[in-house]
């Protein structure tokens, strides 16, 4: 009983560090990318976010290996296997090295090829389109090295470095901001050239941390053929969930410009930047969880892992429309005090894209359990086949006609039945009750949003105007209904003693 309350006093810890990281950084983060709007103006903004899509389209290759480190390497500490895990950390060093190779190969063929012949550019654009690919592909070459590092630091749970190290990238991006403005070559060009420099510096610092913090961090040519195998069979299956992914985020966003142009790029681009923007929030919580799931789960604790897995969708959930709300509700307004110039389709993409994200926050959890049993094979053929279809169906919907709107639409559709499937997959591999999650956790969460959304839009209809008063008292009237509603329709009646609890606590120590 100690180890599972100092095990939650942990992911309470870890939460806060990373919560008030992810505050500062949001903050900072839609304040650059304000400065950035006005400095690249909407063209050549839509264009970087295409082009960096075409670079991240070629992360299907790595990113089911990526998972693979990392839940190889959580499994492994929580199994307490000194000499496995650093065969892993060292396996998965020389493996991303070997991906890294093959991804520039493809994409200084098939990406230039691409970006060249079939994607809608301006021709005026068309060199500094390909430079930022250039840079574009040695960032995303720098982040893939990374990853074992990255995996380490998470599985370690010290979510103070993430902290520290965050507010040095926030700053820089921040700085990139102004030295746009003073370019001696093209702003385009120039923004990539130090969007590579910074991520460069970060992901040296964690590199070097780990180096110097975990004694498995030290680097020897493996090539372990059973723990390849082993690794590259999970890896495989969960091929098809990366390939999905990829393929519903940058896929449609470069099929959107070749239907729709560069202008819905932008659009989208922004709704992208609010989504990461609010969803590091919950990005935060779940790293601090996802240890903890895989670890109980190495450990045999199945009551705590369900009890983990109702918790972490429930407050997943709970976070996001905290923040959501308001932003949902005056979009508009949102969006013309943040960027000024509001580009085309983006109040819908950003409302659109909100909802997709507090969907996917109650599977999130969900997904790590899935990982952590290993046995992914079934799971990816059914559920990573049906999120494959994200793409083609777009494709189908904007080729006959269908508004942009529509690949947001058709997303929601399969992350909604996604859901369930993994919930049905889960009660067959760990014996999770489906029944009991649906009406614990979704009902829940739909109760809760219905109840906290009505007096912020009972009063937004009433006073039907849009100034700066109006606004405000709007988002207060948001935080407030959301937070009474949380605290009393979603909280269980132990969590609200706890947090009765917690404040009590709090007064008499200043008192």
């Amino acid at each position: 009983m100690s180890q599972v309350t100092d095990n939650n006093k942990r992911i309470a810890k870890n939460t806060l560090l990373l919560y008030v990281r992810m505050l500062f950084m949001m903050i900072v983060s839609l304040y650059t990318s304000r400065v950035i709007l006005n400095a690249l103006g909407v063209e050549d903004f839509g264009i970087y976010n295409v082009v960096g899509g075409v670079v991240a389209m070629f992360s299907v290759i790595s990113g089911s290996l990526s998972t693979a480190i990392s839940r190889f390497i959580t499994f492994e500490l929580g199994k307490g296997d000194q000499c496995k895990l650093n065969k892993i950390f060292s396996a998965s060093v020389t493996i991303q090295m070997l991906l890294s190779l093959i991804i520039v190969v493809l994409i200084e063929s098939i990406g230039v090829w691409f970006l060249n012949s079939k994607m809608t550019i301006p021709v005026d654009r068309i060199v500094a389109a390909n430079w930022v690919l250039q840079f574009s592909i040695v960032t995303f070459v720098i982040n893939l090295i990374s990853v074992p590092y990255n995996a380490e630091i998470i599985a370690h749970e010290k979510m103070s470095v993430f902290a520290y190290i965050s507010i040095l990238e926030v700053i820089g991006k921040l700085t990139i901001a102004f030295l746009i403005v003073v370019s001696p070559i093209d702003r385009l060009v120039f923004y990539a050239i130090l969007m590579c420099l910074v991520a460069a510096v970060i992901r040296l610092t964690y590199t070097c941390y780990c180096r110097k913090h975990f004694e498995e961090c030290t680097y020897h040519f493996c090539w372990d053929r059973k723990l390849l195998k082993s690794m590259f069979g999970f890896a495989s299956w969960n091929f098809i969930g990366a390939s999905a992914f990829v393929l519903r985020e940058q896929g449609v966003n470069v099929i959107l410009n070749v239907f729709c142009g560069p202008v819905v790029n932008a659009a989208r681009g922004v709704s992208t930047q609010v989504n990461s923007a609010i969803i590091g929030f919950v990005n935060n919580f779940m790293m601090a969880l996802n240890p903890q799931i895989t670890k109980s789960y190495a450990s045999g604790n199945k009551e705590y892992m369900f009890a983990l897995l109702h918790q972490g969708a429930r407050l997943s959930f709970y976070m996001l429309l905290f923040l959501s709300l308001p932003i949902l509700i005056n979009t508009e307004y949102i969006l013309l005090l943040w960027l000024k110039t509001v580009p085309q389709f983006t109040i819908i993409f950003v409302q659109l894209t909100l909802i997709l994200a507090m969907v996917e926050s109650i599977s999130n959890p969900l997904v790590t359990a899935l990982l952590a049993t290993g046995k992914i094979k079934n799971y990816q053929i059914i559920v990573g086949g049906l999120n494959l279809l994200n793409f083609p169906i777009s494709y189908i919907a904007l080729k006959v006609g269908f508004s942009p709107y529509s690949t947001m639409y058709i997303a929601l559709t399969i992350s909604v039945l996604c859901l369930l499937l993994r919930l049905l997959f889960l009660k067959g591999m760990i014996g999770l009750s489906a029944l009991s999650f649906i009406t614990k956790v979704i009902l829940n969460v739909m109760c809760v949003t219905i109840i906290s959304a009505l007096v912020p839009l009972l009063l937004k209809i009433s006073i039907n105007s849009i100034n700066l008063f109006a606004f405000i008292g709007n988002i207060l009237t948001c935080f407030i209904s959301v937070s009474i509603t949380i605290f009393y329709v979603g909280c269980k009646r132990q969590e609200r003693q706890v947090v009765i609890s917690f404040i009590r606590n709090k007064i008499k120590k200043r008192g």
